[in-house]
């Protein structure tokens, strides 16, 4: 094993031997080169005034070189901020500014010692490091059957990870605590285990009230009590989207610090919070008391980045960069949520209206993005098609009776049409199949 990599785990081993458990096969052996390239050009670039031939981009008048084509549709943008590579962990202004905005908006995460976050290509990518960290073959992944199903391609095709599902909703239509925690203690011969919290959810648009959210962290902390290594990853793609009755924090803030069983991941991004999704901007930050932890975890996250995209892209995190530090930022922010939010509202004033109730039920939904309609008696598939070929209207099936629908692409004043026609489609399957 590489003497950096062995630094690194002796680190860790010595500081938590519990989280060193957690580290997968490739998490033990992955660490960032010292002495390499990038290394030897970030040492150059700081001291190289006269000539710096180390990196591989090319400049022209001392700027890098670009097209004027490219250039002028960025005009408002310096060259430097845009074409030159940026450090394999992000702009250092920009992991900046999102651990001041985390913190903000997770008040919880005051007084807790938590790394800088690390940027990502979005989160499927903070996902994948994740995975490559930490699971190994046979490891379990816990997740609720309400799920997106990219977890089972990151955690078990590319892993060898074995997906643990537990019922989302208990019979009460609340977060299924005890699922959870029923699922996590059938470990405890492994004493090992990853749990993703995705809250809001993916797909039913639901986020766990504040007494949920406590009997969430009860849970991981008595299985970290009863001798079982946690990875606890807290997927937040749909931050802040919370309209009402659920947590309005990440669980990351209280699972910081809770227990030296337990590691909290937090994966979340620009994508969805900022409605960018096409700039691929994501960040992995990682909670434990010890400051040695935290570097070197940063350190194989970064040997993970090195060894798969080396680093993302430059003009994204510039974007995103300018508009945090916009005056207008929050206030631009709060008038599309106020959007987002009054569709959800119209989508739950029809669904309660009764005119619906004889062909399906609705899962509870109070955030996010989505929501997912409970067919009675016809098949999501079939609806699905009808609906698409039909109408062109487009849904998505899961399993046999779940559709869901994103409200979020939705004009408000469409929702009623989209829902009537969607009812039409289930009444047309419904006498084609007598």
């Amino acid at each position: 094993m590489n003497p950096l990599a062995e630094a690194l785990n002796a680190t860790i081993e010595r500081e938590n031997s519990h989280v060193f458990a957690m580290l997968s096969s490739l998490g033990k052996a992955i660490y960032f080169p010292k002495e390499g390239i990038l290394s030897q050009s970030a040492e150059a670039k700081a001291k190289a005034k006269k000539y710096n031939a180390t990196i591989g981009i090319a400049t022209e008048n001392g700027q890098p070189m670009h097209l004027k084509v490219i250039q002028d549709t960025l005009s408002a943008y310096n060259p430097k901020d845009l074409y030159e590579y940026a450090p394999p962990a992000g702009k250092p202004e920009l992991r900046t500014a999102w651990r001041s905005k985390m913190l903000k908006e997770n008040p919880s995460l005051a007084n807790k010692n938590y790394g800088n976050p690390v940027v990502t290509n979005a989160l499927t990518h903070g996902l994948s490091i994740v995975a490559d960290l930490f699971a190994d073959a046979g490891d379990a992944v816990i997740i609720p059957n309400k799920n997106w199903e990219n977890y089972e391609l990151t955690f078990g095709i590319r892993r060898g990870a074995v997906m643990v599902e537990y019922p989302l909703y208990n019979s009460e239509n609340r977060f299924n605590a005890q699922g959870l925690r029923e699922a996590l203690f059938a470990q405890k011969d492994k004493g090992k285990a990853i749990v993703v919290l995705n809250f809001p959810n993916n797909p039913t648009g639901y986020t766990p009230g504040a007494e949920e959210g406590r009997e969430i962290v009860a849970a991981l902390n008595d299985a970290a009590e009863a001798g079982i290594n946690v990875v606890a990853v807290t997927d937040d793609a749909y931050f802040g989207l919370f309209f009402e009755g659920s947590m309005h924090e990440s669980l990351f803030g209280q699972l910081a610090g809770l227990h030296p069983r337990v590691l909290p991941i937090k994966v979340d991004g620009a994508t969805k919070e900022e409605y960018v999704w096409g700039f691929r901007v994501g960040f992995i930050t990682y909670a434990d008391p010890s400051d040695a932890v935290l570097s070197a975890l940063e350190q194989k996250t970064l040997g993970i980045i090195r060894a798969t995209i080396s680093s993302g892209p430059h003009p994204s995190q510039t974007f995103v960069l300018k508009a945090l530090q916009a005056p207008e930022f929050e206030a631009q922010k709060e008038e599309k949520f106020a959007i987002m939010k009054a569709r959800a509202n119209r989508v739950k004033d029809l669904l309660d209206s009764g005119r619906f109730g004889d062909v399906w039920s609705y899962y509870p939904f109070n955030s996010g993005y989505f929501m997912c309609l409970k067919l009675n008696s016809v098949e999501a598939e079939t609806v699905r098609t009808r609906l698409l070929d039909e109408y062109q209207i487009g849904t998505i099936a899961l399993g046999k009776s779940d559709l869901r629908v994103a409200f979020s692409c939705i004009e408000e004043e469409n929702l009623e049409e989209l829902f009537d026609t969607i009812y039409k489609a289930v009444r047309d399957v419904t006498v084609a199949s007598k």
